[in-house]
């Protein structure tokens, strides 16, 4: 009979739930990271013998029942998309439960499950929801989560005490994470930690342990502990101040030892991940250090966007299991230093706190003096703004008419870089060097001025480094302009489709950084930002590209600026043929999901390096959509791609790209991953779902329905409508009723930018 099965970290592809129903004798189940789909058979749930279930780390979705075996008392499914409610069988005494990384349904401190962590009984709920927002997500069952201060580094001394160290002339405290809870230790610093599994055979239920020896001359008290976990270990800071970190990760193999027993035979590998992304795979602590028992410290990267630092060490089940002690396999850390790079902080140093407050101050009292001698001088548009405002506290600077008509030699048509839906884009400079861009926003926007401030606060509290960054406004008499930060290298649309103007040639690590980077920046909008913002219009043209050829957003929010109502059903459609979901163009149902569906049609744009509007392979195929489609079907990717890359590609990325770009196109919004998932799957940390090609085939498919409508008008237009210089797009900025057809669309010229 069998009674014991461990299966872990399998590559290869999907695969269904184990066919198990017989194996009615097993104890022990453990099938972590195998790559399984699907749901949890329910007669797994009701063995009656099995005391421990493994199944983490894979893409399993479904519910949890609430008929539950009593033996089982060890349940591990974290890094699932698993969803419900708790049940409360889960929830008996004496137990080791992690449901962390899931999409389970938590509404707050009240939940059962958060009065359940008493005696032996453990329940890691870490991550285990995205309904909730990013503080409660990683502490559900804490009341009142805000933010009443930001901090700016950590110090931990990783399975100990308090300890101060000195460091370059400074006194440094690392604090201990001994005391508290074994798996959920909270400081009062706005840190913590997370730890899931068992040592397998171990008598006592240890989902990590303490470790710690004498110290020595070579192994100081910083390495002397150490935090060991049997599966997967998490260090978070929240409260965290937004911005650029170094990270210090200390180690030391001070289980395994150089003598002549059997301690030499000890092995350990583990990998490790920071803000969610591998940094360092099958990582070997006695390797990169030399030997047993001596310091290494490894230094990396890493960009805080939402207040939030997470640090996981994984062990991928190799390495040693049982020599020297069953008990001694893992991931182990000794300490953890998380500094600034940029210069607000004071790390801790009372002398350093006390000059920044005097450079503070100082700073604070030239940028009156200026503004002083400005708002004196009238160039300042505060008293300018008019009566409407007066009382009205402003989110965002307000530049005067007079400052933007100098910076731009009063809207010069030398300085005019683009055009768009939303009006005109003029390169200007400010006085003190500064470049910007303005957007002079058409008039007939439906909002007021008051309204008109309001939407522009709020816009310009999304900052993100995918997104086009918002300087201010001005509003004086009839003019509404925005202020924005200026992009070296234009839009991705002039750099894509023009080169020959642009003069750039995009290599492939660069068009995957950038799909990366367009997905992290929706994700952002949708899932992260204080104020969830669905783009309407995401477009090569929209997606702009600074110096170093990074993606930023633009247009984002000034949709809002024309809305008539705020209902999920727009009777005011604002996109680009070509681009939008089929569900908003024809019966103006609006979700997220119709910026998934854009940012599908611009990642196909990337690999191909072709418009999706302006290319038709045949006229068997209507757009570039449609032709992906059939070379998905006809396994003939590679077509697609763009041939002045010629063999530098990475083809397994161009796979994974195109697949993904098919999956977000999907005619079923549902079907559609988050953008979340989709950079999680850009980064091959998610499996892409298999879905099934929609090419040509469907001749009544409605995602091309309203291409073929629009290519039809325009020949018959042909000699009515004139043809600018380069190619052009469509904007939407009319009404649509599921009777719309394309021949009222406007025709702008496509070699423009289009900001924020």
């Amino acid at each position: 009979m069998l009674v014991d099965l461990r299966i872990s970290d399998l590559k290869g592809p999907a695969q269904e739930f184990p066919l198990l129903r017989s194996t009615t004798g097993l104890v022990t189940l453990i099938l972590r990271n195998c790559n399984i789909t699907g749901e949890i058979p329910a007669y797994i749930w009701r063995f009656r013998e099995l005391q421990m279930l493994d199944v983490s780390f894979n893409r399993l979705v479904g519910t949890i029942p609430n008929r539950i075996a009593r033996k089982l008392k060890l349940v591990f499914v974290a890094g699932n998309m698993l969803s419900g409610n708790i049940p409360d069988a889960l929830l008996r005494d004496g137990g080791n439960i992690d449901l962390s990384y899931n999409n389970f349904t938590l509404q707050g401190p009240d939940e059962p499950a958060c009065q359940s962590n008493t005696g032996n009984r453990i329940i890691n709920l870490y991550k285990g929801s995205s309904t909730l927002s990013t503080l409660q997500r990683i502490l559900p069952c804490t009341r009142d989560v805000v933010c009443p201060k930001y901090k700016c580094s950590l110090h931990v001394n990783c399975g100990g005490n308090d300890l101060t160290v000195r460091e370059s002339k400074r006194r440094i405290i690392y604090e201990g994470d001994s005391g508290g809870d074994f798996s959920r230790y909270l400081s009062g610093n706005y840190w913590g930690f997370t730890s899931t599994g068992d040592f397998i055979d171990e008598p006592t239920y240890q989902d990590s342990r303490l470790i710690n020896i004498t110290p020595t001359t070579n192994i100081s008290d910083l390495y002397s502990t150490a935090r060991l976990s049997p599966l997967s270990l998490v260090y978070f800071h929240y409260c965290l101040e937004n911005g650029s970190y170094n990270v210090s990760l200390h180690f030391a193999e001070i289980l395994f030892t150089n003598d002549s027993t059997y301690n030499r035979l000890g092995k350990r590998m583990f990998d490790i991940y920071i803000q969610e992304k591998l940094v360092w795979k099958d990582f070997n602590i006695e390797d990169e250090a030399g030997g047993a028992r001596k310091p290494v410290v490894e230094y990396f990267n890493a960009t805080v966007t939402d207040g939030m630092l997470e640090i996981r060490f994984y062990w991928a089940s190799k390495g040693t299991i049982r020599i020297p002690n069953r008990g001694d396999y893992g991931s182990l850390i000794s300490a953890i230093s998380v500094i600034p790079t940029f210069k607000v902080c004071s790390h801790g140093n009372k002398k350093n706190t006390t000059a920044y407050i005097v450079a503070a101050v100082l700073t604070v009292c030239v940028i009156f003096s200026i503004l002083g001698i400005l708002w004196w001088k009238g160039l300042m548009g505060r008293k300018r703004v008019g009566k409407d405002f007066e009382g009205l506290e402003l989110q965002t600077v307000a530049f005067s008419l007079k400052q933007i008509r100098a910076a731009t030699n009063n809207f010069d048509a030398a300085n005019k870089i683009g055009e768009g839906g939303f009006g005109s884009v003029y390169k200007g400079q400010l006085s003190d060097g500064t470049i910007i861009a303005v957007k002079q926003l058409s008039s007939r926007s439906r909002q007021g001025n008051r309204e008109f401030l309001n939407e522009i606060g709020m816009i310009s509290c999304l900052q993100h480094p995918n997104l086009v960054k918002l300087y201010g406004c001005c509003i004086e008499g009839d003019q509404l302009l925005v202020v924005y930060e200026y992009m070296e290298n234009n839009s991705l649309a002039h750099v894509l489709f023009d080169s020959n103007v642009s003069q750039l040639m995009l290599d492939w690590p660069t068009r995957f950084r950038i799909c990366i980077g367009i997905a992290r920046g929706l994700a952002f909008l949708h899932e992260e930002s204080r104020l969830r913002i669905v783009h309407r219009d995401i477009k090569a043209t929209n997606v702009l590209l600074d110096k170093d050829l990074s993606p930023k957003i633009s247009d984002f929010g000034l949709a809002r600026l024309n809305e008539d109502e705020k209902t999920h059903i727009s009777t005011k459609v604002a996109g680009t043929i070509g681009y939008i979901a089929p569900e908003y163009a024809l019966w103006g149902y609006l979700t997220d999901k119709v910026d998934v569906y854009s940012f599908g049609i611009v990642i196909l744009e990337i690999v191909s390096g072709k418009s999706n509007n302006n290319y038709m392979p045949s006229h068997s195929f209507i757009c570039l959509l449609d032709w992906a489609s059939h070379l998905q079907e006809s396994k003939n990717i590679d077509e697609l791609v763009d041939e002045r890359l010629g063999s530098q590609v990475n083809r397994e990325e161009a796979e994974r790209v195109v697949k993904i770009a098919l999956l977000c196109t999907n005619a079923t919004p549902s079907l559609r991953p988050t953008m979340s998932e989709i950079v999680q799957m850009l980064e091959g940390k998610m499996e892409i779902p298999e879905v099934t090609p929609e090419g040509s085939k469907y001749t009544n498919d409605v995602r091309f329905k309203a291409m073929k409508d629009f290519h039809q008008q325009r020949q018959n237009q042909s000699s009515v409508w004139t043809q600018s210089q380069n190619s052009t797009i469509i904007r939407t900025d009319v009404a649509y009723s599921s009777s719309t057809s394309a021949s009222g669309f406007n025709e702008i010229s496509r070699n423009t930018i289009s900001y924020l």
